[in-house]
């Protein structure tokens, strides 16, 4: 990573040119997620409150343009480069070319990324590809992180990483178990949080809060009961008021109301 742009770059110069290479620099405020001229530059930002994090623009440009060097390597599956405000590289991968584009990753000799930190995913449903899949990668090498990104539906499977990293078996089986994205290649892809026989997938933004089933231990029948999850109405009544409000009317039950005596008998 230290030697930047190098020959394989300058030599493929007018087939990177024409694609949507950009960044993402939310703490501007001329230019948010816009097409820079030149796609090979990355401005410094200069932050002039002292009490705000300094960006450290030479790590940053470094990350960045190690992030074209991988455009340039894999132009087929790489849609997009670009840095977070955080000083953090992310690479946006088309679905097909997860797989070559981990494998790179891990064994280049300017990435050698040896290390999954973590998986996850995110339910967007009103996007067409509802599912975006990520992957931290860390590089023992260099001492840098890198993201990873993809996307997918309910029913299209992603190539596994369990064959690049072996940590992401228990990630991977945790994004199926919460989402439902389906993995190929994976050695042992089961559900890892829930119970057995679980319906649904507790992190997709269609799934109610309260589940399908409920489970609860039995006294008489002494074992797990699994039955249908019941709301009842009467739990849904909510009383806005805070316990000083009625705490100090202990001998008058709080929901029902203070009967008036009765009108005295004239004489």
């Amino acid at each position: 990573m230290k030697y930047l742009l190098p020959k394989l770059v300058k030599a493929n110069l007018a087939r990177i040119l024409p694609r949507n290479i950009h960044t993402s620099i939310a703490v501007l405020d001329d230019a948010t997620d816009v097409q820079l001229k030149n796609p090979f530059y990355i401005p410094p930002i200069e932050q002039p409150h002292h009490t705000l994090r300094k960006h450290d623009n030479e790590r940053r440009k470094r990350l960045y343009e190690f992030g074209i060097y991988v455009a340039t390597c894999l132009p087929k599956y790489i849609q997009k480069v670009q840095m977070q405000h955080t000083d953090e590289l992310e690479i946006l991968v088309a679905p097909a070319g997860m797989f070559p584009v981990m494998n790179f990753m891990r064994l280049h000799q300017h990435a050698c990324f040896a290390q999954c930190s973590s998986a996850t995913a995110i339910d967007v449903p009103s996007r067409p590809y509802r599912f975006e899949v990520c992957y931290d990668i860390l590089s023992f090498r260099f001492s840098e992180r890198a993201r990873l990104k993809t996307y997918t539906d309910e029913l299209t499977p992603l190539r596994s990483g369990y064959g690049v990293w072996k940590g992401c078996n228990w990630y991977e089986r945790e994004i199926y178990d919460m989402y439902g994205v389906v993995f190929t290649h994976h050695p042992d892809l089961r559900r890892i949080l829930t119970d057995y026989g679980f319906t649904g997938h507790p992190l997709r933004k269609d799934f109610p809060l309260v589940g399908y089933i409920e489970v609860r231990y039995d006294d008489e029948l002494k074992k797990l009961v699994y039955e249908p999850m019941e709301y009842p109405q009467e739990a849904r009544h909510y009383e806005l008021q805070t316990p000083w409000h009625y705490l100090n009317k202990f001998h008058i039950p709080y929901n029902e109301q203070k009967q008036e005596p009765p009108p005295k008998p004239k004489c």
